[in-house]
């Protein structure tokens, strides 16, 4: 029963941690697995100012206080990698590299993440040169010369963006012109520090240790240029969308031609049961306030079901225990410096237990 749960929600991102909420805060005993970090995608975000009801703060800040949230109301995280799951009967299983869990319902919330394009060295030199968010990113080719691959909004917006930081910004559009919002690419076009080459693909890059030359060709001439830097190094950031998350875990649910889940409009699949919520369903706008909208409504919905399935199959209410959180742990770890001087201080032992988790031999 300890493996037991009425909920697993596969993903700790907001999506995945507002289901969190709503499921604990309603009293059913409630499971997050997430394969790396708590937050998703949104936590190498350093400034966010259009969540509703937050003038500023940043990604890593915003879902810390959703995970605080939910695990005060009881929910139970565990850092792991949901490999496989059966999801066609009553009780539902996820099996994952630290054991097999069982639920009567699931919530997939696993996200999407960034599209490579395919070009020679792309993920060689994957976070050594080559890169796919500028705000993260961006800074570490201050006073160099950065590449941006796309045409669409996001590559438009975050080309300008780059501007702060590189000497100058060269954006290979394969098409004839940018495929976004006119207002958005023209201010692209008109930027002083922005050259647009249409009709363009990068087709390799190398260099050793860091980035040295890349190759990039005219799609209608042929013509190949070929850029060298004498410099440090040089950066390349895609922007071509992104590939919702799913493999073996999304056996037997309906996906679109792309791979992103098909849910109604209470976020139901086509499996009873199993709900989905997030980037990994189909949707018109990716944002943080849509993805915790969609994992009110899952959870909401799968609330009703659980009461159902406990009913039928006759089970007793699972316990829930409350944990007492006084204090949000970014404002701790800021405070770390206040500890008794310990080597490793409360706050930094609290950050690395997830990484401690994933050895596998004891550590000394």
């Amino acid at each position: 029963m300890d493996r037991m749960y009425d909920v697993i929600i596969i993903g700790g991102g907001p999506a995945g941690l507002a289901a969190a909420v709503y499921m604990a805060r309603a009293k059913y005993k409630t499971l997050v697995i997430e394969k790396e970090k708590i937050g998703g995608l949104i936590t190498i975000t350093s400034e966010v100012v259009n969540y509703p009801g937050v003038l500023k703060t940043t990604g890593k800040e915003l879902t810390e206080q959703m995970r605080l949230q939910a695990e005060s109301f009881g929910a139970e995280f565990l850092l792991a990698e949901a490999l496989e799951s059966k999801l066609d009967c009553d009780i539902k299983e996820v099996h994952t590299d630290k054991g097999t869990f069982k639920s009567l319902g699931v919530i997939m919330a696993m996200g999407a993440v960034p599209r490579q394009v395919g070009f020679t060295g792309e993920s060689e030199y994957r976070g050594r040169g080559v890169a796919y968010c500028a705000t993260c990113d961006g800074e570490f080719f201050t006073g160099l010369d950065v590449f941006v691959v796309g045409g669409g909004f996001a590559a438009a917006e975050e080309a300008i963006f780059l501007t702060r930081y590189a000497r100058h910004v060269t954006v290979l559009v394969r098409g004839d012109d940018f495929t976004c919002a006119g207002s958005i690419a023209d201010e692209a076009k008109r930027h002083e520090q922005i050259t647009v080459l249409y009709n363009t693909a990068m087709l390799e890059v190398g260099g050793g240790d860091v980035l040295r030359y890349a190759v990039y060709e005219n799609c209608k001439t042929g013509e190949r240029t070929r850029y060298e830097t004498s410099d440090a190094t040089f950066g390349v950031f895609v922007f071509a969308g992104y590939v919702p998350v799913g493999g073996p875990l999304l056996n037997g649910l309906e996906t679109d031609c792309e791979g992103y889940l098909v849910t109604d409009m209470d976020q139901k699949t086509n499996l009873d049961g199993v709900y989905g919520a997030g980037d990994l369903c189909i949707k018109n706008l990716r944002q943080v306030v849509t993805a915790v909208s969609d994992g009110a409504k899952a959870a909401t919905s799968l609330e009703k079901y659980a009461a159902q399935l406990h009913d039928k199959l006759k089970l007793p209410r699972f316990a829930v225990t409350k944990k007492q959180i006084t204090e949000p742990a970014v404002k701790q770890t800021e405070a770390a410096a206040a500890d008794d001087g310990a080597f490793i201080s409360e706050a930094i032992k609290t950050q690395l237990t997830p990484v401690f988790a994933k050895f596998t031999d004891d550590l000394l």
